[in-house]
């Protein structure tokens, strides 16, 4: 099972897909990676040598973020946007839908399960 920046890809996969398992990469930039690194897309990832696996490490290395990097990157803009008490990092703060949705219904994904706030007699 090929191992691409600390992530197991699937060994069965067509090697366009299995590059999708890296946090950062779809199908069009696997596609792209690909095709720099000259290797078909049909091609299983267990089928892979080792000589491919390692042009296309350093396709990704050259020209994506990927994974852990990518990781902290979102997460900084996140506590930055906190930090100067921008609007949407303020929605981040308080859970709540960032990207203009309504929250009168809906949005219980983001806001969690209800709590009711019954009246007992």
């Amino acid at each position: 099972m090929p191992r691409l920046f600390g992530i197991d890809i699937p060994k069965e996969k067509r090697i366009e897909i299995a590059l999708t398992y890296l946090h950062g990469i779809g199908r069009a930039s696997s596609n792209k990676i690909l095709k720099t690194a000259g290797i078909d897309v049909n091609v299983r990832a267990k089928n892979l040598t080792e000589d491919e696996v390692s042009r296309i490490t350093a396709v990704i290395q050259k020209d994506y973020r990927v994974e852990g990097d990518l990781r902290r990157e979102v997460s900084q803009n996140i506590k930055r946007l906190m930090d100067i008490g921008a609007y949407r990092g303020i929605r981040h703060k308080r859970s709540l839908p960032v990207r203009g949705q309504r929250t009168k219904t809906n949005a219980r994904t983001r806001k969690g399960p209800r709590r009711t706030s019954g009246r007992k007699k």
